[in-house]
């Protein structure tokens, strides 16, 4: 899955981190960091904001994520991400993205 590349240019000084207080997100070949209603990865020396690319159906989920369902949750945006199987699923539709 591919992500967009945009440098998080307002990030401060913080390094994101184990034990830094973001929750940690696993996604694919690496760690994106929730930050203020982003997902945030290290590049190159900078944060850049880890946005798919695409639309991406998880096709045969039947599991409805939501409060108590036993999933991280993440604030993104406008909507809740919930943490599964190593990926994000977004409600959307009336069906789950994969992010």
């Amino acid at each position: 899955m591919t992500s967009v590349h945009h440098a998080h240019a307002a990030h401060d000084s913080h390094d994101h981190g184990p034990g830094c207080g973001h929750t940690q997100v696993p996604h694919g070949d690496h760690v994106d960091y929730a930050h203020d209603g982003h997902l945030h990865r290290a590049h190159e020396g900078h944060w850049d904001e880890c946005e798919p690319a695409t639309h991406t159906t998880h096709e045969g989920h039947d599991h409805r994520h939501g409060e108590d369902c036993g999933h991280a949750s993440v604030l993104h945006g406008d909507h809740v991400d919930y943490l599964h199987d190593g990926h994000r699923h977004a409600e959307h539709a009336g069906h789950w993205d994969d992010h």
